[in-house]
């Protein structure tokens, strides 16, 4: 008993650090008054989140389910099972809801609550019974995470530090601005998940009003603590976000993640590390306790956030064709040509459109912002070396553990270009 209330006192004090570091990341993401971007603030004011609310809610089911849960308690197939269950529920649930909405937007459906009374009832008892079963899936798969990377090497002392800690939820949406006469992420600001007509009419009202650059993008997760993981029936998205979302939590400590700007240098390296990160920390997890959910290929490039993945003819070559856009529109730009590089880019968005990738909007902010995803995202950092750079180093480490100790300490372009010549 003593060694339980131990270890969540522990967990506890962590929590308590990492949401002091991270209210204060969010506090510098977001606008502050005297800023020349204020302005982007008040029109989107309606729409940002509530953190202090999602964090309060958070910790609550975190603090229950570490004192109270039965995870420590179930054999590992047992727990992989109960995980397997919840997410078979949970597309069962996501099923009903999209058989509702159908039904609501149906013009031949004349009472549409009368219609869906069946649908609604059993989607609703579904989700109170997954409500209740959520905190103990999160906790097995942070177990299952934390087994592996102790085995990796990042436990000290035997324990994970920080913990691994998440929460899935309906993530936030991220309002990039870029300037129009150059690709650069100038604000970030989390917004309340929106239908896309409210995103579209917002997004215009901006680049009206501020004659500038913005796209409005659904996140994968975001690392609060616990980190908000996007709801999800895959598995593999699961893990591979935890994963993600953990090394960010990890990195805070060193120069990589203190370092992080929202802006910089620091924030492309660190994103591009914790992408690759997450998408082999994800395997091993799976080949550990889901081996016949491993895929046979690598995951192609997500994009505009989420679990959707683009289905291409291998004609098509994706990173090549987004590399050929982002130096182009580079150099549109630098000669001064805005308007230009906007048509260039509209009529890209028709070929890649054409190719399978439904882009709503290809601009300077889709760029300022998947350019610090270069190791998930190829070709959108142009010319930018940090994706190949990270990518480098990890194949010069002869562990992921040796890796990330080297790319932590990094924080600028030149600092991790020379440690590729070492």
């Amino acid at each position: 008993m003593y060694a339980k209330i131990l270890k969540w006192a522990i967990r506890l004090a962590f929590w308590l650090i990492m949401i002091a570091l991270i209210m204060t990341f969010i506090r510098d993401s977001t606008l502050p008054l005297g800023d020349p971007w204020t302005a982007i603030g008040v029109i989107a004011r309606n729409h940002q989140f509530d953190y202090i609310g999602w964090e309060v809610n958070a910790l609550a089911v975190k603090t229950g389910e570490s004192l109270y849960g039965v995870a420590p308690y179930m054999t590992e197939p047992a727990q992989a099972d109960f995980v397997r269950a919840y997410m078979r529920d949970l597309q069962t649930a996501q099923q009903l809801e999209g058989e509702v909405s159908a039904i609501y937007a149906d013009p031949n459906v004349s009472d549409p609550e009368s219609a869906s009374v069946d649908q609604r009832a059993r989607r609703d008892a579904l989700r109170a019974d997954l409500d209740s079963r959520q905190p103990l899936a999160e906790s097995i798969l942070e177990r299952q995470v934390t087994r592996v990377l102790r085995d990796l090497g990042f436990a000290v002392a035997g324990v994970i530090v920080p913990p691994v800690s998440m929460h899935f939820t309906r993530v936030p949406n991220l309002l990039v601005v870029s300037p129009r006469d150059q690709i650069r992420f100038d604000v970030s600001i989390n917004l309340d998940p929106m239908p896309v007509d409210e995103i579209a009419a917002l997004e215009d009202q901006i680049d009206t009003d501020q004659d500038v650059s913005s796209l409005i993008v659904p996140l994968g997760g975001i690392a609060l603590y616990p980190a908000m993981i996007l709801e999800t029936t895959s598995i593999p998205f699961a893990l591979e976000t935890f994963a993600h979302e953990w090394l960010h939590h990890y990195l805070y400590a060193f120069p990589l993640g203190y370092n992080y700007d929202f802006a910089g240098e620091a924030r492309i390296i660190n994103e591009s590390t914790a992408q690759q990160f997450g998408v082999e920390v994800g395997r091993l997890v799976l080949e550990r306790y889901y081996a016949d959910l491993v895929p046979e290929t690598p995951t192609p490039p997500r994009i505009q956030g989420g679990e959707q993945e683009a289905s291409l003819p291998p004609v098509f070559d994706f990173g090549a064709a987004l590399n050929e856009t982002r130096v182009t529109v580079d150099q549109f730009l630098a000669d001064g040509q805005v308007e230009e590089a906007e048509a260039y880019m509209e009529d890209r968005r028709r070929v890649f459109i054409e190719n399978g990738y439904q882009f709503r909007k290809l601009n300077q902010a889709f760029f300022a912002f998947y350019g610090g995803y270069q190791s998930g995202t190829p070709g959108a950092g142009g010319a930018d070396p940090i994706g190949e750079a990270v990518a480098a180093i990890r194949q010069q480490s002869p562990t992921i553990h040796d890796w990330i100790v080297t790319v932590r300490g990094i924080s600028t372009r030149a600092e991790l270009l020379a440690a590729v010549q070492n």
